[in-house]
């Protein structure tokens, strides 16, 4: 059965603002407590390298494949554990402007396959932590103009 975690937060800036920060893998490690790094190119098809860091400080490095680079609007991933159908993500990021350069901006992750209801409880805990960590560090660099 699938699970999603979905996390939204505001951000007092454009989306082209907020989009280059969250493009900008080189800096990840200054500001982003979830995702330590992100290696490669973003563009559809694509392989990258993520490195993540969960809240309870267990690192973990997978490879996942770019489904979606749609400039200033989203970016979507999908990777998954040993083999497809054992655990898979399709990790999301999307912006949304609320005009007055305001931008929405959603992170979440839909999980599928055999291991999802035996971690249900740690992705709502610790998944849901990270996301919304990431989330508040994103929104801090942007509004005060570190991109």
């Amino acid at each position: 059965m699938p699970h999603e975690i979905t996390t939204t937060i505001s951000i007092a800036a454009p989306p082209e603002r907020v989009w280059s920060v969250l493009l900008d893998f080189a800096r990840y490690s200054e500001w982003n407590p979830f995702v330590r790094s992100i290696e490669g190119s973003p563009s559809d098809g694509s392989t990258i390298k993520v490195t993540i860091q969960s809240p309870t400080g267990k690192a973990m490095t997978f490879r996942p494949v770019i489904l979606r680079n749609s400039a200033d609007h989203e970016f979507q991933w999908k990777g998954n554990l040993v083999l497809p159908g054992i655990f898979d993500g399709e990790h999301y990021f999307c912006l949304a402007s609320r005009g007055a350069g305001s931008t929405a901006f959603t992170h979440g992750e839909r999980f599928t396959g055999l291991l999802v209801p035996m971690l249900r409880g740690m992705l709502d805990r610790d998944t849901r932590s990270g996301f919304e960590a990431m989330n508040r560090a994103l929104k801090q660099r942007v509004e005060r103009g570190s991109a």
